[in-house]
């Protein structure tokens, strides 16, 4: 089974250990083609991590339009789909995307199988030229597959009526995203956040929350965006001046050591009109490294955090200060949400665990 993955999204190097543990099946031979960088707008370049594949075969071609979300294109990507002739053909994009109807277009002239995979979880309807590269994919794909459970109602409610799965796109690899081998000191306790600082991620109403709660209760922020300036001005006048770091981004590699610096994370995400919170993968991350998790309830994250964590109404800064307080005064709860956290991300969210789901879409193609 041949199969081709076309997807921006592996730039990051930990996302490939997914096409490691699909390419070990012996029936399965596996090509990616992934761009030498991914332009980030308001945030900046994410470049490919990853240069060596081990079992599978990888093309590193360029994007036009890069940074353009919905009609970005893969440069001469006709002539590799031709040259590849693959049995599976799946388009790492939503299915009103310019690149996934430019996938789709090409593919079809090799008889390939195809899926497509969207994220989007918000009600709308799209304007040509989007709505036909809609009708198109939900034409000619023999799966969808679904990032979140909201996905899937859309893309019922747009038309499609094929077989869909509700599968992260990528899962955590287990032995990396580990537990710290030793506690962290009690004091300052520290919370995290590390993403793109953005009034829909939520980070300043985390500043309003730390302005409530004690001074040895800290802020590791990792990340850049529309409002790294204001975050920046904010930080450094009372009561949070000397509380809350701010650091620039960090390699997917680095991520687990981060993880581990934290004793609680906090993904505060907020609803807007054209967006909701679609997954939430640093959850899944921290929850690994056995990190206690704070989210709210924004789009996919209380599917995601379950009862393994703590969900607050988003937008409710007190109620956000009383989570974080709460892990802050109870060591035995802080440990007993974090090993919770732990067993439903491998559970559920492994790198293992979503290779398999994915095969089985796959299989159930040919």
């Amino acid at each position: 089974m041949k199969i081709l993955i076309i997807s921006k999204a592996l730039t990051a190097a930990t996302y490939h250990r997914k096409l490691e543990l699909i390419a070990t099946e012996p029936d399965v031979e596996l090509t990616a083609i992934v761009p030498p960088m991914w332009f980030e707008p308001s945030v900046g370049e994410y470049p490919l991590e990853v240069q060596t594949p081990r079992n599978y075969r990888m093309h590193v071609v360029p994007l036009a339009h890069n940074g353009h979300h919905h009609t970005f294109w893969w440069q001469g990507l006709g002539k590799l789909i031709a040259a590849e002739q693959p049995d599976i053909l799946h388009a790492d994009e939503e299915a009103f995307n310019l690149a996934t109807f430019q996938a789709f277009w090409h593919a079809r002239k090799t008889q390939a199988k195809l899926c497509f995979y969207n994220w989007a979880d918000v009600a709308r309807r799209y304007p040509p030229p989007f709505s036909f590269f809609e009708r198109y994919s939900y034409r000619h794909a023999a799966h969808a597959i679904a990032g979140n459970h909201l996905a899937k109602q859309l893309i019922r409610d747009h038309g499609y009526t094929g077989p869909i799965s509700v599968i992260p796109q990528f899962g955590v690899d287990e032995a990396i995203f580990t537990p710290a081998p030793e506690p962290l000191p009690a004091k300052p306790f520290v919370v995290g956040f590390f993403g793109r600082l953005m009034r829909s991620k939520g980070v300043l109403d985390l500043l309003a929350a730390l302005e409530r709660l004690p001074s040895d209760i800290h802020c590791r922020l990792i990340g850049k965006g529309d409002l790294s300036n204001e975050v920046e001005q904010r930080i450094a006048k009372a009561p949070l001046a000397g509380r809350v770091t701010l650091e620039p981004l960090i390699p997917s590699s680095a991520m687990p050591e981060a993880m581990r610096s934290v004793h609680a994370y906090v993904l505060p995400s907020r609803t807007t009109p054209n967006w909701k919170e679609q997954f939430g993968r640093v959850l899944i991350e921290a929850m690994a490294c056995g990190v206690p998790v704070i989210g709210s309830n924004s789009g996919e994250i209380p599917h995601v955090i379950d009862t393994a964590g703590l969900v607050f109404p988003e937008g409710d800064v007190a109620a956000l200060a009383e989570a974080i307080h709460k892990l802050y005064l109870d060591q035995d709860y802080r440990q007993t949400i974090a090993q919770a956290g732990r067993q439903r991300a491998l559970r559920h969210y492994t790198q293992t665990s979503i290779a398999q789901q994915h095969l089985a879409v796959y299989r159930s193609m040919r």
